[in-house]
């Protein structure tokens, strides 16, 4: 029997299979191996404990997910503050991992995410406002979300599971509110589960996180950052050296279109702030 893990908590593992909803364990085998089953894995099972886990088209470290169609970062126009630096982590790792990025602005109500939403559109990233009041921004994220497997994610605080429940009133997710004292929302999500909407996506309200850092999901080696910044492509240009990480060297092109306005400035300090990070790793460390 085969089946999609739906939910990974303590050992124990919920699997849609053919024949339903079943419960069960996993081989010892896999532990030996250091693998783990996680929500997302097409997996095979014999009495009662899965014995076979199908490769994998991609996989996030933290949390455990595998098998995404997108990843859906929630961003709140305020309360919390975009936290533009932690965006384009995101949206590095998903370029990476070729996982489709998809951008929901959330609190539109209380203050304007407009400047915001066309710095990532220009990148490529697709971007959807939603306002509550208004159910076409909702539709359109359910129109994305159709017939795909697909994870919330996004700082604590900024509305994923609010999100959901207004998609889809049936899951019922705890939702939290913000504290004053902190400035962030309160942990609400536990774990990573997928469900199962109407529409026939399925999708994973995972746990809010307040920082952030790249290698929680995938280290992406220094020499490869640059291209999961779509914009440092400058069509039709290249800088004078072909290995050149757009820092110090002369006639760099892309340090010219960040002075010219061409590429924003917020997006190439996030670009040098992750690659000094990724420059401190060792080789053998960057595919961990």
């Amino acid at each position: 029997m085969t089946g999609l893990i739906l939910k990974a908590v303590g050992g124990l593992y919920t699997v849609e299979s053919p024949g339903g909803i079943i419960t069960c364990k996993a081989r010892g085998i896999f532990r030996k191996h250091g693998i783990s089953p996680c929500t997302g894995d097409r997996v095979t099972i014999q009495d009662g404990c899965i014995t076979e886990i199908a490769p994998r088209r991609n996989a996030l470290i933290r949390p455990p997910l595998a098998n995404l169609d997108q990843l859906c970062f929630v961003i709140s126009a305020c309360e919390p503050e975009p936290n533009l630096l932690l965006l384009d982590r995101f949206l590095a790792v998903c370029v990476y991992l070729q996982i489709e990025p998809l951008l929901i602005w959330t609190k539109l109500d209380l203050a304007d995410a407009a400047i915001w939403m066309d710095t990532y559109r220009a990148a490529g990233f697709p971007s959807i406002a939603v306002k509550y009041a208004d159910s076409e921004g909702l539709q359109t994220v359910q129109d994305a979300l159709a017939g795909k497997i697909s994870a919330f994610t996004g700082n604590s605080g900024v509305g994923k599971s609010t999100l959901l429940n207004a998609i889809d009133h049936r899951l019922q997710l705890a939702t939290g509110e913000i504290s004053q004292k902190l400035g962030r929302g309160r942990h609400t999500t536990r774990h990573a589960e997928l469900y199962t909407l109407d529409n026939g996506g399925k999708v994973a309200d995972t746990p809010g996180f307040s920082t952030f850092e790249t290698d929680s999901y995938v280290r992406i080696p220094a020499e490869e950052l640059a291209d999961c910044f779509p914009e440092l492509r400058l069509p039709g240009e290249a800088c004078r050296y072909a290995d050149c990480m757009h820092l110090h060297e002369p006639h760099c092109k892309v340090r010219r279109a960040v002075e010219d306005g061409r590429i924003p400035q917020s997006r190439y300090e996030s670009y040098v702030t992750m690659l000094e990070e990724a420059k401190k790793y060792k080789a053998w460390e960057q595919k961990k």
